[in-house]
C-alpha cells in the first residue's frame, strides 16, 4: 500500500463496535458542571455568580487572547462556582448549574439565512461568540486559527479521517447531519477564499463516504479525497502531508505551507452558530469499549459528567479496568468519573484487562519506534535522554515536536512508557527553560 505519510501503525480499529446507529439524545443530567478551560489557550473568568438564574446558551464564562467562551448547557441556577475534577488531570475552576429542564434559550446570537450575506471578519465574530473549537480533540480556538489563515492559505482540508481506534463520533455525525459539515465547511470557504477545499476521509468509512458524495452538490468546489488508513492520518501535519504532500517545517503552523485544517465537527459546529444561532452546548460523544455495556453514540450536553454520560449509555462492566477521555492511543485515564464532557470529548472509552507489562521493561534498540514515528523523531534517544533529565538533548531532538500520538508505545516490544516519559519531559522541558 502507498503510504502517504512518513512512519505510522495499523491498529485493531473495534469501529463496529459503535457504528451504524444515529446519535441518541441522552437524558439532560440534574446538574452540569462546566470547566472554564476547555480550550488551549487562556482560562476564562466566570460571568456569573452563585444564586444567578441562566438560560440555555448565555455565556458565563470568557476571557482575553487565545480564549473561547463557555456557554450554559442548560437553563437553570448556579449553585457553585468552584474547582471541580478536570479530564486533564487535576482540578479546573468550574460553573456548576442546576438544571431546571425547562431549556430556556438565550437568544444573544441570531440565526442567517445564508453565510453569502456576512463578512468575513462577521463570520469570524459568530464562531468566536459561540465558543468554537477544534472538536476533534485538539481545542485550539477556531477563530483564532481562522483569523492566522486570512490571506494566507490556499488549502482549506476538512479533517473526518477519526483515525483512532474505537472512536466513530464524527463518522456518525456526517452519515446523520452531512448537510452540516458541508455548509460549514461552505461557510469557512466564504471566510477564506482557498484556492482548493478537501474533505479528506479515511476508506474504512464507506457509508459515510456515499453518503458525503451524494450530498455534496454536482458544482460544489469542494472535493471528497477518501485515503487508506493508517494511523496517525488524522494528526494534521500527517493529514497535510497526505492531501498535498507537503511538510509543515518544525516548529511551524499548517498556515507556513498554505494549509488549514479543521475537524468535521468543527465544520459542523461553524453551521449551528451561523444558521442556528446556536453557541456549543452539546456534541456527539462515543461511549464504547470492552467494558461498554452498550457501545452507542449518543449526545450529550457539556458538562455531563462521565459517570452520567457512562450510566445514560447503558452503564459498564464490573470488571472494567480502565476509562479513558478518548481513544486508546491519545486519550487520557480517569481516575474520576465526576469529570465532564467537554468540547474536546469525541469519546469515553470504558476498557477491561490491559496487556500485560513486559517484565524487563529495557530498550534494546530495535528501532522499531523509528520507523512508525510519523515526526521523523528517535524516541529511543528521547526516552533515554528524559530518563537522565538531560534537557539540552532533549531539545536538539526536538522533543516539543512529539504530537503524542503512541505509535512508538504500539510498537515497543519492551511496552516502554514512552509517550507518558515524553509528556512528563516536555514539562520539565519547559521549566528548565524558565528557569
Amino acid at each position: 500500500m502507498r503510504k502517504l505519510f512518513w512512519g505510522g501503525i495499523h491498529p485493531e480499529g473495534h469501529k463496529a463496535l459503535s457504528r451504524g446507529a444515529a446519535p441518541i439524545p441522552a437524558p439532560l443530567p440534574a446538574q452540569v458542571v462546566l470547566p472554564m478551560i476547555q480550550h488551549i489557550g487562556a482560562a476564562c473568568t466566570p460571568v456569573v455568580k452563585v444564586g444567578d438564574q441562566v438560560k440555555m446558551g448565555q455565556k458565563i464564562g470568557d476571557g482575553e487572547g487565545i480564549c473561547a467562551p463557555i456557554h450554559a448547557s442548560v437553563s437553570g441556577k448556579v449553585v457553585a462556582v468552584e474547582p471541580r475534577p478536570h479530564p486533564g488531570g487535576s482540578e479546573a475552576l468550574s460553573v456548576v448549574i442546576e438544571n431546571d429542564y425547562t431549556d430556556t434559550p438565550d437568544d444573544t446570537l441570531k440565526p442567517h439565512l445564508t453565510h453569502q450575506d456576512l463578512s468575513g471578519d462577521e463570520i469570524l465574530r459568530i464562531i468566536r461568540d459561540a465558543g468554537i473549537v477544534g472538536m476533534g480533540g485538539a481545542a485550539f480556538p477556531t477563530d483564532v486559527k481562522a483569523f492566522s489563515a486570512l490571506g494566507q492559505v490556499d488549502y482549506v482540508i476538512i479533517n473526518a479521517c477519526e483515525c483512532e481506534p474505537y472512536i466513530t463520533a464524527d463518522d456518525t455525525l456526517i452519515c446523520t447531519y452531512p448537510e452540516q459539515v458541508i455548509r460549514g465547511t461552505e461557510t469557512l470557504i466564504h471566510t477564506l477564499a482557498p484556492k482548493h477545499t478537501v474533505i479528506a476521509i479515511e476508506d474504512n468509512k464507506q457509508e459515510a463516504i456515499r453518503i458525503l458524495r451524494d450530498a455534496l452538490p454536482k458544482d460544489s468546489s469542494i472535493e471528497l479525497r477518501v485515503l487508506p488508513t493508517r494511523y496517525p492520518q488524522g494528526a494534521e501535519k500527517q493529514l497535510i502531508q497526505a492531501v498535498t504532500n507537503r511538510q509543515v517545517p518544525p516548529g511551524k503552523l499548517p498556515a507556513a505551507v498554505g494549509c488549514a485544517v479543521f475537524n468535521a465537527a468543527t465544520a459542523a459546529a461553524v453551521y449551528q452558530a451561523v444558521y442556528e444561532g446556536k453557541p456549543v452546548t452539546r456534541r456527539i460523544v462515543t461511549v464504547t469499549g470492552d467494558g461498554a455495556a452498550a457501545p452507542k453514540n449518543m449526545i450529550f450536553r457539556i458538562g455531563t459528567t462521565f459517570g452520567q454520560a457512562i450510566d445514560a449509555a447503558g452503564g459498564m462492566a464490573e470488571d472494567t479496568q480502565k476509562v479513558l477521555s478518548g481513544g486508546p492511543m491519545m486519550g487520557l485515564a480517569q481516575k474520576d468519573l465526576a469529570v465532564p464532557v467537554l468540547k474536546g470529548t469525541n469519546a469515553i472509552l470504558c476498557l477491561k484487562a490491559t496487556v500485560p507489562q513486559s517484565k524487563t521493561q529495557t530498550c534494546i534498540r530495535c528501532a522499531k519506534c523509528v520507523s512508525v514515528c510519523p515526526m521523523h523523531l528517535q524516541p529511543l534517544y528521547l526516552y533515554r535522554f528524559e530518563q537522565a533529565g538531560n534537557w539540552k538533548e532533549l531539545e536538539k531532538l526536538h522533543l516539543t515536536d512529539c504530537i503524542e500520538c503512541g505509535s512508538c508505545s504500539y510498537t515497543c516490544p519492551a511496552q516502554l512508557p514512552l509517550v507518558e516519559r515524553f509528556r512528563a519531559g516536555k514539562q520539565q522541558l519547559k521549566e528548565a527553560k524558565k528557569a
